[in-house]
């Protein structure tokens, strides 16, 4: 009798700590997302008040902003929601790029679900990814002028005059389950994507090829990109050229260093003046290149989110990379006060600190060996004996 009575009891318990539970758990919530300073209104308050606080969590100024909501809500139909207007769509979204904020920390800054942040976030991912169509491409698509940052510094003029663009790689960090790591393994022990882009003298990106693993080879991405006619690659006209490293193939419209001597300017920094026509040659080289190292540079320091990319799908990482460099050349364009590209324009030798350093070119040599590096070689000889008078 005593058994019976002490195993109902603690059925009854049981069975009240089950009710319990369900009910704090389903029934008599306890909010969450409920701080005064809502999304919506904490927005409200980063753009009307000091400057810098929009410059700190978006990494953008004010106007340039307003102008990059105006644009996506009128150009690419980005539109308000119920209970969101656009400002705070593109909010959550730049948010994310420029702190490298997970969805749990965006949930707590605008005071929404999980599920908002994610719909929100991708729906103006999409958005920008159209913009990009009309941001990453050359200004002079037929490439008739000789750019500026040539025309007007003597080191390169009339040497480099129809010199268009340097072209490079470099690797972002890439979130992908274990089982596929291998193959994206390709630095520093970190799963990595590889990345390949084109840019201009003045730090814009020109053309962008991403979503490539890790391990793939430099001169693989190249030539999918130059061979592949829907990738829409603005290959250089007749006479005209880009600026490649020692990891490229020297054909004809792509002209690299000279192998076997210095090369990068810290090689020059330390050591005592180029020698030959050669050393002469490949620090000219470098230093017009260093463009695109430049522009990688403040492209990682503006955007968190490259140092560790979140659990996005691989399709959705590979786009960040595009629209974030989508965004790069939007504010290139749309603010002369931007302070990161200031500290490299007055600083002209200055390359930003890359979050995967010690990147070194991946040589083919049988690529080089054909007519049409022929060419390029004569080509780079008659520069070099140009500097050298």
């Amino acid at each position: 009798m005593v058994d019976d009575t002490d195993e109902f009891w603690d059925l009854i318990v049981c069975t009240t700590a089950a009710i319990t539970e369900y009910y704090c758990t389903f029934i008599h919530k306890i909010a969450c997302m409920t701080s005064y300073q809502a999304g919506h209104k904490w927005m409200q308050e980063i753009l009307s008040m000091n400057e810098n606080r929009c410059k700190i969590m978006f990494r953008m100024e004010k106007e340039t902003f307003f102008q990059l909501s105006h644009d996506l809500e009128n150009i690419y139909e980005l539109k308000p929601s119920r209970r969101m207007s656009v400002i705070e769509k593109i909010g959550i979204f730049v948010f994310i790029l420029a702190q490298g904020a997970s969805n749990r920390h965006a949930q707590e800054r605008f005071q929404h679900s999980g599920e908002t942040i994610s719909r929100v976030f991708h729906e103006v991912l999409r958005s920008v990814c159209s913009f990009a169509k009309e941001l990453i491409k050359p200004d002079d698509p037929e490439f008739k002028k000789t750019a500026s940052h040539i025309l007007n510094d003597q080191r390169y003029m009339p040497h480099f005059k129809d010199c268009i663009g340097a072209i490079d790689g470099t690797h972002v960090h890439a979130c992908v389950p274990v089982n596929d790591q291998v193959r994206f393994i390709g630095r520093k022990n970190l799963p990595t994507q590889n990345v390949m882009a084109v840019c201009s003298f003045d730090m814009r990106f020109t053309f962008v090829l991403a979503g490539w693993e890790g391990t793939a080879h430099d001169t693989r991405i190249f030539n999918a990109a130059v061979n592949t006619p829907h990738l829409n690659f603005p290959s250089p006209p007749q006479n005209k050229y880009y600026l490649v490293d020692a990891g490229y193939p020297q054909t004809l419209g792509y002209l690299g260093p000279y192998k076997g001597v210095r090369y990068h300017l810290p090689d020059f920094r330390r050591g005592q003046a180029p020698e030959g026509y050669q050393e002469i040659f490949n620090k000219a080289h470098s230093s017009l290149r260093s463009c695109i190292e430049r522009t990688f540079g403040v492209w990682k320091k503006r955007w968190k989110i490259l140092a560790y990319m979140p659990q996005y799908s691989f399709r959705s990482q590979r786009d960040i990379v595009v629209t974030s460099m989508a965004l790069h050349n939007y504010i290139r364009l749309s603010s002369i006060k931007d302070t990161i590209f200031h500290e490299v324009d007055m600083h002209p030798e200055f390359v930003p600190r890359d979050i995967f350093p010690d990147r070194r070119p991946q040589v083919l040599e049988q690529s080089q060996k054909n007519d049409r590096a022929t060419e390029m070689n004569i080509i780079r000889n008659q520069i070099a004996h140009s500097l050298m008078m």
